[in-house]
């Protein structure tokens, strides 16, 4: 029986990952935002100047994944990349004006899917929903 609950659990994820994904995509595709991209752009929002490889630790994402989503960032004028001033190996990422002044419509795009997926939802359910996330997250990091 536990074995079930596990995958059920696993199961719901999946889908809300792939509906979340799809939504968001579409959302974003007006501003040449792809949703691959979206999770280091979201870093950079929360902290400008990470280097790749902070932002391959953080996301716990490979420095070749890595590396392609910052190249398609940069292709699309969203970020631009400096060679790190203490180490010459490494570049810092920063946002542009661009990916400054489109945080707003990005933002947007995520609230709105927050809206739909806790519809009817009371405020300490959506309290309760992100941090039984938060754990499981922290859970599925532990292992």
């Amino acid at each position: 029986m536990e074995k079930e609950r596990a995958e059920n659990i696993g199961k719901y994820i999946s889908f809300i990952y792939r509906k979340g994904g799809g939504f968001i995509s579409r959302g974003l595709s007006d501003i040449g935002l792809g949703f691959g991209q979206l999770m280091f752009l979201l870093e950079l929002y929360r902290a400008d100047g990470k280097s790749q490889e902070d932002l391959c630790e953080l996301l716990n994402i490979d420095k070749g994944t890595t590396a392609r989503a910052i190249k398609k960032l940069e292709e699309e004028s969203f970020v631009i990349r400096f060679k790190d001033e203490h180490d010459k190996r490494a570049y810092n990422i920063y946002l542009t004006e661009k990916a400054k002044e489109l945080k707003p419509s990005v933002f947007k795009v995520l609230d709105n899917w927050n809206e739909i997926i806790t519809q009817g939802f009371e405020e300490s359910e959506k309290e309760l929903t992100l941090e039984l996330l938060k754990r499981i997250c922290r859970n599925a990091s532990s292992k």
